[in-house]
Protein backbone atom coordinates (compact mmCIF):
# COMPACT_ATOMS: atom_id res chain seq x y z
CA UNK A 1 0.00 0.00 0.00
CA UNK A 2 2.94 2.18 0.62
CA UNK A 3 3.90 2.09 -2.68
CA UNK A 4 0.98 2.97 -4.25
CA UNK A 5 0.62 5.98 -2.13
CA UNK A 6 4.18 7.05 -3.01
CA UNK A 7 3.03 6.00 -7.02
CA UNK A 8 0.27 8.16 -6.69
CA UNK A 9 2.55 10.91 -5.28
CA UNK A 10 4.92 10.88 -7.38
CA UNK A 11 2.29 10.96 -10.35
CA UNK A 12 0.71 14.07 -8.96
CA UNK A 13 3.88 16.20 -8.24
CA UNK A 14 4.99 14.75 -11.64
CA UNK A 15 2.17 16.71 -13.47
CA UNK A 16 2.39 19.73 -11.54
CA UNK A 17 5.81 20.21 -12.31
CA UNK A 18 5.48 19.28 -16.03
CA UNK A 19 2.85 22.50 -15.94
CA UNK A 20 4.98 24.65 -14.05
CA UNK A 21 8.32 24.21 -16.32
CA UNK A 22 7.49 27.89 -17.78
CA UNK A 23 7.49 29.48 -14.99
CA UNK A 24 10.30 27.75 -13.75
CA UNK A 25 12.34 28.73 -16.90
CA UNK A 26 11.29 32.19 -16.54
CA UNK A 27 12.15 32.29 -12.88
CA UNK A 28 15.35 30.85 -13.88
CA UNK A 29 15.88 33.57 -16.08
CA UNK A 30 15.19 36.38 -14.83
CA UNK A 31 17.20 35.61 -11.31
CA UNK A 32 20.37 35.38 -13.62
CA UNK A 33 19.87 38.68 -15.03
CA UNK A 34 19.31 40.01 -11.77
CA UNK A 35 22.20 39.03 -10.88
CA UNK A 36 24.01 40.37 -13.76
CA UNK A 37 22.24 43.89 -12.61
CA UNK A 38 23.16 44.04 -9.22
CA UNK A 39 27.07 42.82 -10.33
CA UNK A 40 27.35 45.48 -13.24
CA UNK A 41 25.47 47.76 -10.99
CA UNK A 42 28.00 47.09 -8.00
CA UNK A 43 30.95 47.28 -11.25
CA UNK A 44 29.91 51.09 -13.00
CA UNK A 45 30.91 54.29 -11.47
CA UNK A 46 28.46 56.36 -13.96
CA UNK A 47 25.16 57.64 -12.91
CA UNK A 48 23.37 56.98 -15.67
CA UNK A 49 24.93 53.31 -16.26
CA UNK A 50 24.10 53.21 -12.30
CA UNK A 51 20.40 53.65 -13.18
CA UNK A 52 19.70 51.58 -15.81
CA UNK A 53 20.78 49.02 -13.97
CA UNK A 54 18.79 49.53 -10.80
CA UNK A 55 15.80 49.77 -13.28
CA UNK A 56 16.73 46.74 -15.11
CA UNK A 57 17.14 44.94 -11.82
CA UNK A 58 13.73 46.27 -10.39
CA UNK A 59 12.50 44.93 -13.26
CA UNK A 60 13.83 40.95 -12.80
CA UNK A 61 13.06 41.30 -9.27
CA UNK A 62 9.30 42.29 -10.40
CA UNK A 63 9.47 39.21 -13.00
CA UNK A 64 11.45 37.18 -10.06
CA UNK A 65 8.50 38.08 -6.84
CA UNK A 66 5.68 37.94 -9.38
CA UNK A 67 6.39 33.65 -10.46
CA UNK A 68 4.57 32.13 -7.35
CA UNK A 69 3.64 29.33 -9.49
CA UNK A 70 7.87 28.35 -10.28
CA UNK A 71 7.70 28.07 -6.60
CA UNK A 72 5.23 25.62 -6.34
CA UNK A 73 6.59 23.77 -9.10
CA UNK A 74 10.41 23.53 -6.98
CA UNK A 75 8.25 22.39 -4.16
CA UNK A 76 6.63 19.73 -6.46
CA UNK A 77 10.44 18.74 -7.57
CA UNK A 78 11.79 18.35 -4.10
CA UNK A 79 8.92 16.31 -3.29
CA UNK A 80 9.88 13.90 -6.42
CA UNK A 81 13.21 13.90 -5.07
CA UNK A 82 11.57 13.25 -1.32
CA UNK A 83 9.96 9.87 -3.23
CA UNK A 84 12.78 8.70 -5.09
CA UNK A 85 15.14 8.75 -2.28
CA UNK A 86 12.37 6.91 0.04
CA UNK A 87 11.39 4.82 -2.95
CA UNK A 88 15.26 3.64 -3.02
CA UNK A 89 15.35 2.86 0.81
CA UNK A 90 12.92 0.64 1.15
CA UNK A 91 14.19 -1.35 -1.62
CA UNK A 92 17.55 -1.09 0.26
CA UNK A 93 16.01 -2.36 3.50
CA UNK A 94 14.28 -5.66 1.53
CA UNK A 95 17.67 -6.37 0.40
CA UNK A 96 18.96 -7.02 3.93
CA UNK A 97 18.44 -10.31 5.43
CA UNK A 98 17.48 -10.47 9.30
CA UNK A 99 19.19 -13.75 9.20
CA UNK A 100 22.32 -13.63 11.93
CA UNK A 101 24.47 -15.42 10.25
CA UNK A 102 24.55 -13.51 7.17
CA UNK A 103 24.89 -10.63 9.19
CA UNK A 104 27.60 -12.23 10.94
CA UNK A 105 29.12 -13.23 7.56
CA UNK A 106 28.71 -9.51 6.58
CA UNK A 107 30.13 -7.83 9.34
CA UNK A 108 33.51 -10.41 9.20
CA UNK A 109 34.21 -9.69 5.79
CA UNK A 110 33.69 -5.85 6.24
CA UNK A 111 36.56 -6.61 9.35
CA UNK A 112 38.69 -8.50 7.04
CA UNK A 113 38.60 -6.01 4.25
CA UNK A 114 40.38 -3.07 6.97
Amino acid sequence: MKKFGLIVAGGISAIVLLVNLGPIAVLLISGALMYVSIKQFLKTDSTFAKIVWALIGLAAFSSTVSNFPAIIGLVALYVLYVIYKDWNKEEAVKEESTDPFTNFEREWSKLNKN
